[in-house]
């Protein structure tokens, strides 16, 4: 069973880049079939998926993010990262990482961002 682990800063200033990285255990990032997200849950609303990278590098992006959020990946680290440039503080919310193969999934705990000045 694969753990997922977010790190990044906690507060990020309005209009810069927010870079978050999701440390995966037991479990290669490129095992096939596998596809890796980012899911955040603003204060009060519901989940929104980001987007997610699968197991051979592929990307895709929620449409509402798409021409600011990128997701890349180290496979010497076992790591995916997440990048959403010129955020504003609705960006602000628990960002999750989670795994997914089929109808599984893991999530890792999560991880507070705030934007503000």
């Amino acid at each position: 069973q694969e753990s997922l682990q977010e790190s990044g800063p906690g507060l990020v200033t309005p209009s810069q880049t927010l870079s978050l990285t999701c440390t995966v255990s037991n479990v290669p990032i490129t095992t096939k079939d596998y596809y890796w997200s980012w899911i955040r849950q603003p204060p009060g609303k519901g989940l929104e998926w980001m987007g997610a990278i699968t197991y051979r590098g592929d990307s895709g992006y929620h449409p509402a993010l798409k021409s600011r959020a990128s997701i890349s990946r180290d496979t010497t680290k076992n790591q995916f990262h997440l990048h959403v440039t010129s955020v504003t503080p609705e960006d602000t919310a628990v960002y999750y990482c989670a795994s997914n193969l089929g109808w599984a999934t893991a999530w890792g705990q999560g991880t507070q961002v705030t934007v503000s000045s």
